[in-house]
């Protein structure tokens, strides 16, 4: 005992460099894999644990120094380097969060998900299809045989006419039933303006012209309407017709002057060509006066010109017929 008072203290163990304990761990930390692989093969020792009697008269730093353990030193170094990094990225984390833009609104949802336009199209395509659903009556028989009537019994003979009479009714039976469907739909529906229904075709029926009036027998009022006309508006008359016809034989190929045979020249002056001009005019009106002209006077110095029309309707007649010249030298001018 006197001899270990009188020995020198034990120097305190040097530290090592970060490096070579970074490495002293690592050997540590396989070693210690290695030895939990061989778990089987090996046998652990206990720890040492040295008698009462000598740990009794150790000084406290010698305790201390037994009780050392440097891998506790190293633990305590890392998790306070693992607090400052964290530490350190909520810091950076906290100031981009302020940094950064605000987060806008959560947008409000709508109460239904289809809007009200989408509604209203698809209520009007459901009320659509269970107005087609109701039963049409087919056209009726009687209908079918007075189309038949007009047809010329020629065209229907032979039998390949027959089936092609059969097909043409099946169609007009179909384009029946279509109709019929259109115009129940039209009547009952009234097809919204929205966006999705461009290409539905029932639209609102059309509304009557207010001068036409079905609600009377209409042959009596045509046959006086015709009457009215033949008497009142003398463009029908017969005799225009003629008028017309000598009209389109003397000026369908007319020309009052022949521009083709001037360009033909040699170069002219002005004057010069102010004169020819006036030359095939004068011509043309002449050729006018004793072709065309006299066609319509010798037409209506017969009697048979002015049939039907009475004398108190003389004036308006020529008036028409006057104008009617008119029309017809104002064309041939163009």
């Amino acid at each position: 005992m006197e001899e270990k008072r009188n020995r020198e203290p034990v120097p305190p163990i040097p530290e090592l460099p970060s490096t070579m304990n970074s490495e002293l761990k690592q050997q540590m930390m396989s070693y210690s894999d290695g030895a939990h692989r061989h778990k089987t093969s090996r046998t652990l020792l206990p720890p040492t644990v040295l008698p009462s009697s000598s740990t009794s008269d150790m000084s406290p730093s010698q305790n201390k120094l037994l009780t050392y353990r440097r891998s506790k030193e190293q633990q305590k170094r890392l998790n306070q380097l693992l607090i400052d990094r964290a530490l350190k990225a909520y810091h950076v984390s906290m100031e981009e969060k302020r940094n950064r833009e605000p987060v806008p609104p959560i947008p409000e949802l709508p109460s239904t998900m289809n809007s009200e336009l989408k509604q209203q199209m698809e209520n009007y395509l459901f009320l659509k299809k269970c107005v087609l659903r109701n039963p049409i009556p087919p056209i009726q028989h009687q209908w079918l045989m007075s189309v038949l009537t007009l047809v010329p019994q020629s065209l229907m003979e032979g039998k390949d006419r027959k089936l092609l009479v059969e097909k043409l009714l099946g169609e007009i039976m179909e384009d029946y039933e279509k109709s019929m469907r259109r115009f129940v739909v039209r009547s009952i529906l009234i097809k919204p303006d929205i966006k999705g229904l461009e290409d539905e075709e029932e639209a609102p029926l059309p509304s009557l012209p207010i001068s036409l009036d079905f609600s009377s027998p209409w042959h009596k009022s045509f046959t006086r309407a015709k009457s009215k006309i033949l008497s009142k508006l003398h463009i029908l008359h017969p005799t225009m017709k003629s008028l017309l016809d000598f009209g389109y034989a003397a000026f369908f190929d007319f020309l009052l002057v022949d521009f083709s045979s001037l360009r033909l020249k040699e170069p002219v002056d002005c004057e010069s060509l102010k004169t020819d001009v006036s030359q095939s005019c004068f011509k043309a009106e002449k050729k006018i006066l004793m072709t065309w002209y006299q066609r319509i006077i010798n037409l209506f110095t017969q009697n048979e010109a002015l049939n039907s029309v009475k004398l108190d309707q003389l004036d308006s007649f020529y008036n028409c017929v006057a104008v009617l010249m008119s029309n017809q030298l104002f064309r041939c001018k163009k």
